[in-house]
């Protein structure tokens, strides 16, 4: 069966950053691989320990139906070592088809066919052997019920029965899943051969050679079949792309009109088809002014449906929580493409450009960012490439992998270039991995992604797992299989204004240290930002400062006796620097800089150590979209609002059922007061924000 285009298909970029199609990246941790793995580890061991117990049938049983009847013989003859298939049956006017026969499937005998006339026919052997193993049913009709029941039954068999290993491989028990057709027929398109594409779905399933529910005969003939099937399906996917991405265009051309904070743009390829496209909100332009200093430029995603690119720009708030600032979908990966991307995104956030962007490893993004972004910082999120370590070194070094991670994850953490650089040079001696093609595209990329390099760019802390986590909450939201494009548009919609406007609960934090510097930060920063900052001061009550001939201070942990880390302070400016430069990665102040402070009787913090992006009122400067008044007081139909939205908010977010339930109903509701006629005295004036699309 072939790939239906009628659903869009989103799965992570598969195609290793060393440009080989034949490298293939299995992400560790992917749910959906996981999933996979475990369907197929329960379809291989069904036949030794089956998910219910099977009992031999009798004379008299009773089905509702005799697909039921099928499926429960062929469950006890998979358990039993044999197959079954269906022979006749018998119909009649009045109760249509009354008798079903189930046979073994090796019985009755082949019939002779005509030999085709060609030099060297093929004589196949036939399996059957007029094996007598059968169940028959006959239906009746019991106070107006129609049931099936068993009318002869045998299980005598004139053959060896087959063990567990082997009854598997029989052909009726050889199915390719749905899901595993879809990844035969792109692995055939990019150029896999067969006995590729299985190396591939074992290595993805976590399967032994040989343990797929599938034969690699069975994938040969499934692409045969389906080669012209594909071909249809080309056309179908081509016309499908170019209706589904003028429908996208028309949305946005839509939005706009009713929304003038709203902002797109695209391109179109030299046959006037849509080629890239991409847009973003009014609140999240807004959202861009106060924390847009670090974004996260992530393009983990494709579509196969529609050949399209995904790439979406986040933030993180002062809540520690991913917040989105806008979306593209690009035709392809190429610098030229990544580009208009990073110049359209810079364009709608009114010409400001971050400090620093995390990507994923990508030679032509890293050529974009170069050109377009020239004075931002370029990290590469660890994620991705711890991510990647499985496909790249578990089969080169076998079982050494497991401690090959653990020092490479020393590696990654280390505080001195040197360093670095002395572990790297022994870690690649010790594995053998000199002339290793993946070795040399991570040292190529090492001015990005090693801490001790990356130390002094600021990132807002989003390196952590919470912030891994909220980004898989919005992809989740959105990468559902829409049926086209304005679908997936919509979904973005929703998905970016829960990001945007979804913010903790201003709870209360305990005080731990009793110390005035730290009562004073309560006041001034979020619950997520007090929490670090206290963490920091926590630790700081066990390090000793002492002062250093040329006025510097060394602070370190009180049993440590070498090592530490220097301070300098500068009374005069009120600015200390520590050689960690937390402050300068995070933007809050770190153990040794508040150890200092105390020492120098400091009861508050100097203001400039409280960066408005981690302060309480930052949140509050999300909450007007324009410093006009309106025309009535908002106030009281914003609370009218708020507690029933934050009810239905959390209502939907129990199962995608509901989710999907209300943002149909929702979509509607808009629909509708968007129709209504606007009143006077109860219209808001909010002045239009909108920026120069030119």
């Amino acid at each position: 069966m072939a790939m239906k285009p009628s659903n869009n298909i989103w799965i992570r970029r598969q195609q290793c950053p060393c440009g080989d199609w034949k490298c293939y990246i299995k992400y560790e941790g992917d749910d959906q691989a996981s999933a996979n793995s475990q369907l197929v580890k329960s379809e291989t061991s069904s036949t030794s320990l089956p998910s219910e117990v099977v009992f031999t049938p009798y004379v008299g049983q009773i089905f509702k139906s005799d697909d039921e009847a099928f499926e429960y013989y062929s469950n006890f003859a998979r358990k039993n070592g044999f197959s079954i298939r269906k022979a006749r049956s018998t119909e009649s006017q009045n109760l249509g088809i009354y008798r079903r026969d189930f046979v073994c499937y090796r019985s009755g005998f082949n019939q002779p066919r005509k030999k085709a006339n060609v030099e060297h026919p093929r004589d196949r052997k036939s399996v059957r052997c007029g094996c007598d193993a059968k169940l028959y049913l006959t239906k009746e009709i019991v106070d107006g019920v129609t049931q099936w029941y068993v009318s002869q039954f045998s299980n005598v068999h004139n053959h060896e029965l087959l063990e567990d290993d082997q009854v598997r491989l029989l052909p009726a028990y050889r199915k390719i899943q749905e899901a595993d057709q879809e990844r035969i027929l792109l692995l055939s398109k990019a150029g896999f051969p067969v006995n590729r594409i299985v190396r591939v779905l074992e290595t993805e399933k976590g399967v032994q050679p040989g343990q797929l529910p599938f034969i690699e005969k069975d994938v040969r003939n499934f692409v045969r079949t389906c080669k012209k099937t594909v071909q249809e399906n080309d056309a179908l996917l081509t016309e499908k792309r170019e209706n589904d991405t003028l429908e996208l265009l028309e949305s946005c051309k839509a939005l706009a009109e009713r929304d003038p904070d709203f902002v797109y743009d695209f391109t179109m390829d030299p046959n006037d088809k849509v080629e890239n496209i991409a847009w973003s909100y009014g609140n999240s332009v807004h959202a861009y002014s106060v924390f847009g200093d670090v974004v996260t430029f992530d393009t983990t995603y494709r579509s196969i449906t529609y050949g399209l690119l995904l790439g979406v720009w986040f933030g993180i708030d002062n809540h520690g929580k991913a917040i989105f600032f806008g979306c593209v979908l690009l035709q392809d990966e190429t610098s030229q493409s990544f580009a208009w991307a990073l110049q359209t995104f810079v364009r709608f956030m009114r010409g400001r450009c971050p400090q620093t962007i995390l990507t994923d490893i990508d030679s032509g993004l890293r050529d974009a960012i170069t050109s377009e972004l020239t004075n931002t910082k370029h990290v590469i999120c660890l994620w991705h490439i711890l991510s990647k370590l499985s496909s790249w070194f578990s089969l080169p070094l076998g079982p050494q992998y497991m401690d090959f991670k653990s020092q490479f994850d020393i590696l990654c953490h280390l505080e001195s270039i040197d360093d670095f650089e002395h572990q790297w040079r022994h870690l690649v001696a010790r594995f053998g991995l000199g002339s290793d093609k993946h070795i040399g595209l991570l040292y190529s990329y090492r001015a990005s992604w090693p801490f001790s390099c990356i130390r002094g760019y600021f990132l807002a802390r989003m390196m952590t797992s919470e912030y891994s986590k909220s980004l898989d909450m919005f992809f989740k939201r959105i990468l559902s299989a829409q049926t086209c494009l304005q679908a997936f548009f919509e979904q973005v919609g929703v998905a970016a204004s829960l990001a945007n406007q979804s913010r903790e609960n201003m709870q209360y934090m305990h005080i731990k240290t009793c110390m005035p510097i730290e009562e004073h930060a309560q006041s001034i920063l979020t619950p997520y930002a007090f929490n670090v900052l206290q963490h920091e001061m926590v630790l700081s009550l066990q390090y000793e400062a002492r002062e250093m001939a040329n006025g510097s201070y060394l602070v370190r942990h009180h049993k440590k006796m070498d090592g530490g880390c220097l301070v300098i302070w500068m009374p005069e400016e009120e600015q200390i620097h520590c050689s960690c430069k937390e402050f300068e990665h995070s933007g809050l102040l770190c153990r040794h800089s508040l150890r200092l402070l105390a020492v120098k009787n400091y009861f508050q913090l100097p203001d400039k150590y409280f960066p408005l992006r981690w302060r309480k009122e930052s949140s509050s400067s999300l909450i007007t979209m324009d410093d006009h008044n309106t025309q009535i007081n908002s106030d009281e139909y914003s609370q009218a609002f708020h507690s029933l939205a934050a009810t239905l908010l959390t209502e939907s977010l129990v199962s995608k059922e509901r989710f999907d339930y209300v943002h149909k109903e929702l979509t509607g509701l808009l629909d509708h007061v968007r129709n209504m006629p606007v009143v006077e005295e109860v219209a808001l004036d909010i002045a239009p924000n909108n920026i120069d699309e030119s």
